[in-house]
């Protein structure tokens, strides 16, 4: 009996995701079936998922639980830790969200997308407001990132102190909002952290991240050089960088054009909550370009990752109704570059670079400073902390792998480190943490318009043939009463061969089509048309294939008359 109450009185931490991953981050704390959750974000669609908008979190774990949540934390607004609210919100009922003040604009902003759903609870925390969700007693503490408003958290409990970073710099002179304040996480460490969990994303970068300070020198080169319009194109959400942009061309008599829905939205939250400061009159529309010489304007965009719809794009492939490159303009890439996105980023440099534009990116000037601490600052952490256990968190396994490393370094034993991934169990006591050897349902539940979860294996199986090898459609009118294909059986391909160039592949299909149907409707008695069509699949695919070596999709459709 004292074993299993032992047991009991352990807190549960389950990640249902932003581990082995960036991007996606949710994580359950759970004491005596009573669960506080912290975050909720969606994550970004592999090479390997064709037509998915993006991933959010796998919540089966949660069902038939909902009255235990106590309420769920947000760290701050970026979308990997917003953006699964609309889908997963709506099968939890009303529990209370807790998060900062642009935070909740911004995931109220995003609301609007979703019009049929019911209100949100939000209430405002800051930094140093404490919060009480039954045994877990919450402060917390501002943090530095790339967006204003983002808070780390002490969680106490009964059986010691848990502390989350949240995404997180050491920035001692950031351009938008307070610097690192060392006194209070050094308060934090003397008060013995039971546990650190700490982001990951910079832990395989050495050094330090860079100052915003530095990126506004650097940016300011370029605005005291450019004779012509600047555009400069980033994240919608990196509000320490918008303001940048702003500050700046406020200094060299420029006026601001803010380009791209998600952009503009953003830009009006935080102007209403005082992220974002700029005078009266900088803040122009588009069409309003032409009544000014190009050196009075900056043009600050999405789609810096070369998005197709974004602003950047448009204005690229000169779709734009306002804004033309020409020769004189200065182009900003100032983001770094998501993997996966190289292709379209450096077909986006080539396309302004044959407009005679002149291009500034990260990788000839430091103009973009990622808003996750690398590895010395990641030691400093730890150091300050002194956790007795530690879980690395956000970001790819090898990330982690490398955190721990670094825990390792600092003095941490082996067996009071976790590596974590999504969907394990980690059970904490004062004296241990383990994994347990049961897991949770942590899956990818994929989003593709207005389906959620409705993208399996199989969908994307599909996907990646007709993506591969296309489609060939055969249609064939089949005589009920002569129990024969009347005519010529009718074909369509897409992405296979070319019809008028492939006339004798043709023909021997239709004649295998034709003998295949004829031999199953002459038979006498009932047809099974599924087996027919299942037959067509096969046998036409393998000729398709012998001929051809590639393998379409084959859909065969007999209309019997």
């Amino acid at each position: 009996m004292q074993r299993k109450k032992e047991k009991e009185e352990k807190i549960k931490i389950i990640p249902l995701g932003g581990l082995g991953e960036v991007g996606r981050n949710m994580t359950v704390f759970e004491y005596k079936g009573k669960m506080m959750i912290l975050d909720m974000g969606l994550g970004f669609p592999g090479e390997d998922m064709p037509g998915v908008d993006c991933t959010i979190p796998n919540s089966n774990y949660l069902k038939g639980k909902e009255k235990n949540i106590l309420g769920i934390v947000i760290t701050h607004g970026h979308y990997d830790h917003i953006g699964a609210i609309p889908y997963i919100m709506p099968q939890l009922g009303k529990i209370p969200i807790y998060t900062s003040p642009l935070t909740k604009g911004m995931i109220l902003k995003r609301q609007d997308d979703f019009p049929n759903q019911p209100p949100l609870d939000i209430r405002i925390i800051e930094d140093g407001s404490q919060l009480k969700l039954g045994e877990f007693q919450i402060e917390f503490f501002h943090q530095n990132h790339n967006i204003p408003d983002n808070l780390g958290l002490t969680i106490k409990t009964p059986l010691g102190q848990i502390v989350h970073t949240a995404d997180f710099k050491f920035d001692s002179s950031p351009v938008n909002g307070p610097a690192t304040n060392f006194e209070k996480l050094k308060k934090i460490g003397r008060d013995k952290v039971l546990l650190l969990m700490s982001d990951s994303t910079g832990a395989e970068e050495e050094g330090h991240s860079l100052s915003e300070k530095v990126i506004f020198e650097n940016l300011e080169k370029i605005f005291k050089e450019a004779k012509g319009r600047i555009v400069a194109a980033s994240f919608a959400s990196l509000i320490n960088r918008i303001q940048q942009l702003i500050v700046l061309s406020e200094k060299y008599g420029r006026k601001v054009v803010i380009e791209g829905h998600s952009m503009r939205t953003n830009v009006e939250i935080a102007q209403t909550l005082g992220k974002i400061k700029s005078n009266k009159k900088t803040l122009i529309k588009a069409k309003d370009i032409a009544k000014l010489p190009d050196s009075q304007i900056t043009i600050v965009c999405t789609g810096a990752q070369g998005e197709e719809e974004a602003a950047f794009m448009r204005i690229a492939n000169r779709e734009h109704k306002f804004i033309k490159i020409k020769k004189g303009d200065t182009i900003v890439f100032s983001s770094s570059i998501i993997p996966g996105n190289e292709r379209s980023v450096q077909s986006l440099k080539d396309k302004f670079h044959r407009q005679e534009a002149t291009i500034f990116h990260y990788r000839m000037m430091d103009i973009h400073a990622s808003g996750h601490a690398r590895r010395e600052e990641l030691r400093e952490m730890i150091a300050i902390m002194k956790p007795r256990f530690f879980i690395p968190v956000h970001g790819q396994y090898s990330m982690l792998v490398r955190h721990a490393e670094i825990a390792q370094e600092e003095g941490l034993p082996n067996e009071n480190i976790i590596v974590a991934e999504n969907g394990n169990i980690i059970e904490l006591s004062p004296e241990e943490i383990s994994k347990d050897k049961k897991k949770v349902a942590s899956s990818c539940i994929m989003v593709d318009g207005l389906g959620v979860g409705d993208i399996g294996e199989v969908v994307l199986r599909d996907r990646h043939a007709l993506a591969s090898d296309g489609m060939f459609v055969i249609i064939a009118a089949v005589d009920k009463q002569a129990g024969k294909v009347k005519g010529s059986p009718d074909i369509i391909s897409r992405g296979f061969v070319y019809l008028r160039a492939s006339q004798e592949l043709l023909k021997e299909t239709r004649k295998r089509t034709v003998r295949i149907i004829n031999r199953a409707a002459g038979s006498g008695g009932a047809v099974n048309w599924l087996y027919v069509k299942e037959e067509l699949r096969n046998k036409i695919g393998q000729f398709l294939f012998s001929k051809t070596k590639k393998r379409p999709m084959v859909l065969p459709v007999i209309i019997v008359v």
